[in-house]
Parts: structure tokens; sequence; C-alpha cells
């Protein structure tokens, strides 16, 4: 098993501190937001494959605006 891009990994570690920020001013509150999102990001961190880690990397762009347009 490879290690992944160092490239891919820093965007993804950006990818969730972005979120965790955004998840400050979440509906349901940061407590709700903050385990849902690590639950999220820990279930795909076995991924080696670089596609997999872009279209996760895609998934999550998704849910930043989602949570933006909020």
């Amino acid at each position: 098993m490879s290690a992944p891009n160092p490239a891919l990994r820093r965007e993804v570690i950006a990818m969730y501190k972005e979120l965790l920020y955004l998840g400050r001013d979440y509906p349901q509150g940061y407590s709700w937001f903050r385990p849902r999102l690590h639950r999220a990001f820990m279930a795909s961190a076995d991924l080696r494959d670089e596609e997999a880690i872009r279209k996760g990397i895609a998934r999550a762009e998704f849910v930043k605006k989602e949570i933006e347009a909020l």
C-alpha cells in the first residue's frame, strides 16, 4: 500500500479545516456538526486511489457550498 500523494493529503486536510470552520455557524450547533464531519472523513481515511480521493474532495466542496448557502 503506497502513501497518498502529499499534495492531495494537504488538500484533504485543508478541506477538513475549512469545513470545521464553517461548522461553527451550523444551525444544529458545532457539537452536532463536528463528530459527523470527523466520522465522514474517517470513513474515507483508507482511500489510496487518487481518483477516489479527488471524488471525495469534490463531494466535500459540494458540502461546503451547501453549508455556505445556509
